[in-house]
């Protein structure tokens, strides 16, 4: 009787173990999130969803221009629009004004603290935005109209001036700095994960890179009028050209392959940020890693098989 009880309940323990170690599986499956890839496409003011396959979807329409777009760190896409405003997406598509009253806004970026920075071309100024709206003047007097931003990992803000075809530096406190001149029209900046800095040149045609030292060389070439830049988790670049219609997609390494084509006039990517881990999700992972430890989510062998 003992013996058959005892049996039974090592039974129930190992059945519950075994749902706990699925479960922990599925929690972290659960937790990961394909980073989708998001285009605005200038001449048919859409903003169009791409899964990393290339399947492509209309997320928004009827904007004036679409110009840049960010995420914020809740998964929000923000979207600089030519009707003055900036717009705010729910991962639905449910749109909402964050901002308004400005003249002609172009690039977005946000700091790590959640503050919204906008380029207004026609202002020629930089504006920040806290995350409930308050907006103050970041840097003023810019001489070009179209203006891209990017946040290097210690915070300070890179601009592309198309007017004096140079890049500007800006600490936190908003202190400038050329980073580098004599570019004929950067127009896009983007980051990757080592900290070198990608630059669209829109008039040469040219995709440069520089290191954080500030050498420069050229990463691709021959493109017709690159615009946006953006990367993927796996250090991939995706490059709006705007004249051809087509996305391009670059390895670290410089081969190119075509994302999508047939856009009207794709001018800025933005990829879907990995979701930060839930504490379910780390619980998940804690409690795996436990149970793995201590062999109770490894497969039963029966018999000489596996189960």
């Amino acid at each position: 009787m003992n013996t058959k009880f005892t049996s039974n309940i090592h039974a129930v323990h190992h059945a519950f173990t075994r749902v706990v170690c699925a479960g922990a599986v599925l929690l972290i499956a659960s937790g990961s999130q394909a980073q989708n890839l998001f285009a605005s496409d200038y001449a048919s003011h859409n903003i169009y969803e791409y899964t990393p396959g290339g399947v492509q979807s209309t997320f928004a329409s009827g904007l004036a221009d679409a110009f840049g777009l960010a995420f914020n760190n809740l998964g929000n896409l923000f979207a600089a629009d030519g009707s003055g405003n900036v717009y705010e997406y729910t991962p639905g598509g449910v749109q909402s004004t964050f901002a308004s009253g400005l003249s002609i806004p172009t690039g977005l970026a946000f700091n790590s603290a959640g503050d919204l920075f906008v380029a207004d071309g026609g202002s020629h100024n930089i504006y920040e935005y806290t995350p409930g709206g308050t907006q103050t003047t970041f840097a003023s007097g810019l001489p070009a109209g179209d203006i891209g931003l990017a946040f290097n990992s210690a915070g300070n803000l890179f601009v592309a001036d198309t007017g004096s075809s140079s890049i500007f530096e800006y600490t936190p406190g908003g202190v400038q700095s050329v980073f580098a001149s004599g570019l004929s029209a950067p127009i896009n900046l983007a980051f990757d994960s080592a900290g070198n800095l990608f630059v669209a040149d829109n008039s040469s045609g040219n995709i440069y890179e520089y290191t954080p030292g500030g050498v420069q060389s050229t990463f691709a070439s021959g493109l017709s009028q690159p615009h946006g830049l953006n990367f993927n988790s796996a250090g991939d670049l995706f490059v709006a050209d705007f004249r051809s219609g087509n996305i391009y997609e670059y390895t670290p390494g410089g081969a190119r392959s075509t994302f999508a084509t047939g856009l009207a006039n794709p001018l800025t990517v933005v990829v879907q940020p990995v979701p930060e881990p839930s504490a379910l999700s780390l619980l998940a992972v804690s409690t795996t890693i436990l149970l793995v430890r201590r062999g109770r989510c490894a497969p039963e062998r029966r018999h000489g098989t596996y189960i």
